[in-house]
């Protein structure tokens, strides 16, 4: 399903996955405001989506919305490919949708693993793959640039019940250094890896008891706000000009304890 005015190529264009929610939503209005149109996929959100366009539209942009689910990755790189053969331009690439829920180990199957991996890193691998050629002829300063959404809990600060959320988030990773090396000097690649910066809104981490337990190790000693991840990956993506394969935590220290 497409919904929205494809971008005319008048403005620069991002593509941002899992626009419609969270950390997909605070990004595509910051990228909005800072003078983008925006091809924005979704899952489920279609009506979040809807809303956010004319918030978009409120700082002149244009918001061309598309359901692109993630777990089969073969029609992510079909859809991609007709991007590329579509998209007058592109300029950045944020792949920030992702699959989160916990996977105990005593309970974890083959395909709730293989579905993390799917959703969490063969999927933008795909996009990053089939867009690079268009990502290439960016005339923005610092080239074109891809941003991924990382996690510090899939970079060395482990959590014992998201083996599989951690292990497709640490595949992710790796493909964000390596594609920096792949894609230089005309495309930077870049990752936000956050602690935590919105509480999941169901199951046992949206008990306050919990929260509370979390943030006692937080240096900062809170949360912090989709706004301020949305504010590092736009950054990354658009003033970090001799910044590549780079990993940001954006976590309130969280890292150090």
């Amino acid at each position: 399903m497409t919904t929205g005015a494809p971008c005319s190529g008048k403005r620069p264009i991002a593509l941002v996955t899992g626009c419609a929610r969270r950390v997909g939503r605070a990004t595509t209005l910051a990228l909005a405001r800072a003078g983008f149109d925006i091809v924005g996929t979704y899952n489920t959100g279609a009506d979040e989506a809807d809303r956010l366009a004319p918030e978009v539209e409120a700082h002149g942009g244009t918001l061309d919305r598309h359901r692109m689910p993630l777990d089969d990755p073969e029609s992510v790189r079909d859809w991609a490919d007709s991007m590329r053969e579509t998209l007058p331009r592109l300029d950045t690439l944020i792949c920030n949708a992702s699959v989160y829920e916990p996977t105990p180990l005593e309970r974890i199957t083959a395909e709730q693993a293989e579905r993390f991996y799917r959703i969490n890193a063969v999927s933008p691998l795909m996009l990053c793959a089939a867009l690079a050629p268009v990502l290439r002829r960016s005339d923005r300063p610092g080239g074109g640039s891809i941003v991924a959404m990382s996690d510090i809990h899939a970079i060395g600060r482990p959590r014992a019940a998201h083996i599989a959320y951690a292990m497709s988030k640490a595949a992710l990773t790796e493909m964000v250094r390596t594609l920096a090396l792949s894609l230089a000097p005309d495309v930077r690649v870049n990752a936000v890896a956050p602690g935590v910066v919105a509480f999941p809104e169901s199951g046992y981490e949206s008990d306050a008891e919990m929260q509370a337990r979390y943030l006692e190790r937080v240096p900062l000693g809170r949360s912090g706000t989709v706004e301020e991840a949305a504010n590092a990956v736009v950054w990354l993506a658009l003033e970090a000009t001799y910044t590549t394969g780079q990993i940001l935590r954006v976590d309130g220290g969280r890292w150090l304890t």
